[in-house]
């Protein structure tokens, strides 16, 4: 029987996956992933934010180019051989949009479940999201297209496993 959730698991996943594609319009998932991080971030250098988005850091420079072209992000002034980055106004625009699509494509699937079971739904996420979570890079990768407006401190099942694991003295610090 375990199998059979497993794969029921699977077939939800690519649901999500696509409904996520679907969410994400013409922006690629790395490009998504580096907007929203900024959104959250600013400031962050481009090596910083390929450690995030879970990306090589040439394909973060190539990613951050196109967004770059099409104004939704900036360089800022270089601090040696880096510069700190952040959204155009455009950008932040195209953050709150992306970020509703999101939560919108993702709420309608859940739409099927009543109440009672939806509140049931979310207490086993946060079951399996604070279980599978091992530091705070893993932490910040894994919510890189969250809204952590909504998922914050006690909410977010993940940064709190992640800040768990660091008191215990098993951080990454990263």
């Amino acid at each position: 029987m375990h199998m059979l959730c497993a794969n029921k698991l699977g077939a939800f996943g690519l649901l999500v996956f696509d409904a996520m594609g679907e969410a994400l319009g013409e922006l690629s998932p790395s490009a998504a992933s580096l907007l929203l991080t900024l959104s959250y971030r600013p400031g962050l250098t481009v090596t910083e934010l390929a450690a995030v988005a879970g990306i090589a850091q040439p394909t973060a420079v190539r990613v951050l180019d196109g967004l770059v072209k099409r104004g939704l992000a900036e360089r800022g002034e270089k601090i040696g051989r880096t510069a700190p980055l952040a959204l155009t106004n455009t950008g932040r625009a195209e953050a709150e949009r992306l970020q509703a699509a999101r939560l919108g494509v993702l709420d309608g699937l859940l739409g099927a479940l009543p109440d009672d079971q939806r509140a049931a739904f979310e207490a086993a996420l946060d079951t399996i999201l604070a279980g599978a979570t091992t530091s705070r890079s893993f932490a910040r990768t894994t919510c890189r297209l969250c809204d952590h407006e909504l998922c914050d401190g006690p909410l977010c099942p993940i940064g709190t496993r992640a800040t768990e694991i660091e008191r215990n003295g098993n951080a990454d610090r990263t």
